[in-house]
């Protein structure tokens, strides 16, 4: 069969570019991406052959070898693994087709000099090899095929795709050596990087002709902890996520009893791109007796720690357990309830020991723990625990233990108030009351922040209660400042009754209820939510999803100190007493301006106006008698 040239998609070539241009200080790292690859390959053949023996043959000692051609001036990465098909060389090597790759190469393109530490998140290692070869060349054979097949390119747009001769199975990696980058021939050098970056694969890796493997080959994680050092906790990370960053935090464990198996786990130091795509998986590797058997068994880890990288290896089950039978094993399920219990326990250990570093951690993925808080009943209390929120007294992020630690006295709940965002939170009349008595209210800006306070309902024995609901009891704790305790002068009870039963004739059921407010203390009206009714925030959530068709009616409290509203109560007795010299005029004044109250409340809350015709034209009105 002839060569057959194709185009590189447009993100890869773009990527490409970037990855040429942005990795120069740490070339090197081409080959522990390579051997990764080939590690990889060589887990998965090892697996297929447990049921399918004849994939491996004769051949069943598994190993990686590098050679040079200092003549040539190239590198060889060969392995003895699953290898690829035609298509597989395409599919894997000419296009990426994982979700939100394009955003990824906007921002990377948006810096000034690429970030090496995502690179390895989309699976895009081997192109790393562009950076010191000028042409890469991929021989494979799939196991189990007679066919085999060359992928060939220079990384600067195009790839051949062509029939080769090679006899065994596996893939073979050529690159072809830019001018200037020599040294990588060199044995030492080459020496130097396998064991600075590869030392912990659990595959003999060769150099040339040598006969005794230049890394240990033994799995890291059956290794006792005390013979780790912290590069090599490091750069297994590198290999089991495919990342270039540094992890935020490692957890290396035996679980030792009824069920015995070994956890090697980390928790990136980075927030992945796509945390948050409904088709991402974790990315922890199952194994069984150091057998690789699995990266899906969905069992293994609950979804909220799907962030979660590293290995798992049990001693317990059968090696010919197949992946359908981890979906309902029972010995998988008490696996994942003592690497959840773990995994808590040792986060819940980092938080208290090193605030700074967990601040960081639950920045990247406080997210999907709280999905946990909302999802997983049997470990919420452990994960209360671990969250971590911004308030309207601290300048950083609070845990709830902290918050009930600084309640004020007559407080009975943990206050807390959704929104879109931190500023606009902090602008809210909602919080004027308890601004004004010292509480303080968690401030939650999150999607997941709308659904499991209500689901969690207690922490501690303190009711958590939406700073937007109606009738919250705020008169029972004093005021911070004592010349504030008093409450400043009112409208008479009688005038503010008038004035609520005009503002309710007029507003009719565009609102549930018109009330004074206990929460205002400097803005003359808010929208509060009754109870059992669906939160303000959480209902514009649920309309912009399309879950709810019509908003729900809420309550209008008014602030009976505020000098509009005393105005307007004074107005509105007048004229419901028949006193006021133009009680016509003053009725239709009183209805414009409890719809622009109300419209002012709706806007302040972030909704739109539901007719912004009449909000301009009672506007002008308004403003035309006062200027």
């Amino acid at each position: 069969m002839t060569e057959e040239r194709m185009a590189f998609k447009a993100e890869v070539s773009r990527l490409l570019d970037i990855v040429v241009h942005s990795l120069y200080s740490e070339k090197e790292i081409f080959l522990r991406e390579l051997i990764s690859n080939a590690s990889d390959a060589c887990d998965k053949l090892r697996y297929q052959a447990l049921t399918i023996p004849e994939l491996t043959g004769d051949d069943t000692d598994f190993k990686i070898k590098i050679s040079t051609d200092p003549k040539a001036r190239t590198i060889t990465v060969e392995d003895n693994g699953i290898g690829m098909t035609r298509d597989e060389l395409i599919e894997n090597l000419g296009t990426i087709a994982q979700s939100g790759t394009a955003s990824f190469i906007k921002s990377m393109e948006a810096a000034q000099k690429g970030d090496i530490t995502q690179i390895g998140q989309f699976g895009v290692g081997f192109y790393a090899a562009f950076m010191v070869a000028q042409m890469v060349e991929v021989a494979s054979r799939k196991a189990g095929t007679e066919e085999a097949w060359c992928w060939r390119s220079d990384g600067k747009g195009e790839y051949a795709v062509e029939e080769d001769q090679k006899a065994t199975r596996g893939t073979t990696v050529t690159l072809y050596l830019k001018q200037g980058e020599d040294e990588f021939i060199a044995p030492d050098r080459l020496r130097g990087i396998i064991k600075q970056y590869s030392d912990h694969i659990a595959l003999p890796i060769f150099l040339g002709d040598e006969e005794a493997p230049v890394n240990r080959a033994s799995a890291l994680w059956l290794r006792s902890k005390s013979d780790i050092t912290a590069e090599q906790y490091k750069e297994f990370y590198h290999h089991s996520a495919h990342a270039f960053e540094e992890p935020a935090l490692t957890m290396h464990w035996k679980a030792e009893g009824k069920i015995e198996y070994t956890g090697l786990l980390y928790v990136p130091g980075m927030r992945p791109y796509d945390l948050f795509d409904p088709k991402r998986r974790h990315g922890v590797k199952f194994y069984v007796k150091r057998v690789f058997i699995t990266d899906e068994a969905e069992g293994l880890v609950p979804p909220y720690l799907r962030f979660l990288r590293g290995v798992i290896d049990s001693e317990d089950l059968p090696l010919n357990v197949s992946r359908e039978m981890l979906q309902n094993n029972p010995m998988l399920t008490k696996i994942r309830q003592g690497i959840t219990r773990r995994v808590l326990g040792d986060l819940a250990k980092e938080a208290e020991k090193n605030k700074e570093a967990y601040a960081k951690i639950w920045d990247n993925f406080g997210a999907v723990l709280k999905e946990g808080v909302y999802e997983d009943t049997e470990n919420r209390e452990a994960l209360l625990k671990l969250v971590r929120c911004p308030t309207t007294h601290e300048s950083g992020l609070t845990s709830l233990a902290d918050y009930v630690s600084r309640m004020k006295s007559g407080q009975d709940a943990i206050y807390y108030m959704n929104g879109d965002s931190l500023d606009a939170l902090a602008r809210s009349p909602h919080l004027e009351g308890f601004k004004a008595r010292g509480i303080e209210v968690l401030l939650l800006t999150e999607t997941v922040d709308d659904f499991w306070p209500t689901a969690v309902a207690t922490f501690d024995g303190k009711a958590f209660k939406s700073a937007t609901r109606a009738g919250q009891d705020l008169d029972k704790i004093a005021k911070t400042d004592k010349k504030d305790d008093k409450k400043k002068e009112e409208a008479p009870a009688d005038a503010i009754t008038a004035l609520i039963a005009s503002m309710k004739m007029s507003l009719g059921d565009a609102v549930k209820d018109v009330r004074t407010s206990e929460r205002l203390t400097d803005s003359p009206v808010c929208l509060a939510t009754d109870e059992g009714d669906v939160d303000i925030h959480l209902e514009k959530f649920l309309k912009q999803h399309n879950q709810i068709r019509t908003a729900s009616a809420r309550i209008l409290e008014i602030n009976a100190s505020h000098p509009l509203i005393k105005k307007m109560a004074e107005r509105a007795g007048k004229t419901l007493s028949g006193k006021g010299d133009a009680e016509a005029s003053d009725s239709t004044s009183l209805r414009d301006t409890a719809w622009l109250l109300l419209d002012q409340a709706r806007l302040m809350d972030g909704e739109s106006l539901t007719d912004a015709a009449s909000f301009g034209r009672r506007l002008a009105d308004v403003l035309g008698k006062v200027v």
